[in-house]
């Protein structure tokens, strides 16, 4: 089931910015590729500023990758509701991304980028 994932180390150093706070910068991400989908880029929980990060009662679960636990992120003016996740008992084949937490980039309030 998780042959048509692939986990890899991210090059380079990458950062996700919100609300103008820098709340995590990792030369140990991992990029995971879902099939067709674009490419998610997985912080360590050791490389992220985790007071910015609220846990919520949102959970998911992907048969492929396992449940999800989801995280708001407190910025100067605002909470971006259920903007992170993480895999905290990932299935078997997964475990790489264990304690690791990705972010939302759809909206123009969160940046994950490579510098």
């Amino acid at each position: 089931m998780v042959d048509h994932i692939k986990i890899r180390k991210a090059d380079g150093t990458w950062t996700v910015r919100a609300g103008g706070a820098v709340l995590a910068e990792s030369m140990n991400a991992l990029e995971l590729v879902e099939g067709d989908k674009a490419p998610v880029i997985y912080f360590p929980r050791s490389d992220i500023a985790m007071a910015f990060l609220e846990p919520t009662e949102e959970l998911t679960r992907s048969p492929r990758m396992g449940d999800a636990r989801y995280f708001s992120i407190e910025t100067k003016s605002r909470t971006l509701e259920n903007a992170a996740w993480s895999y905290e008992a990932p299935v078997e084949g997964m475990d790489r991304i264990k304690d690791h937490i990705a972010f939302y980039t759809s909206s123009d309030e969160i940046a994950v980028e490579r510098i």
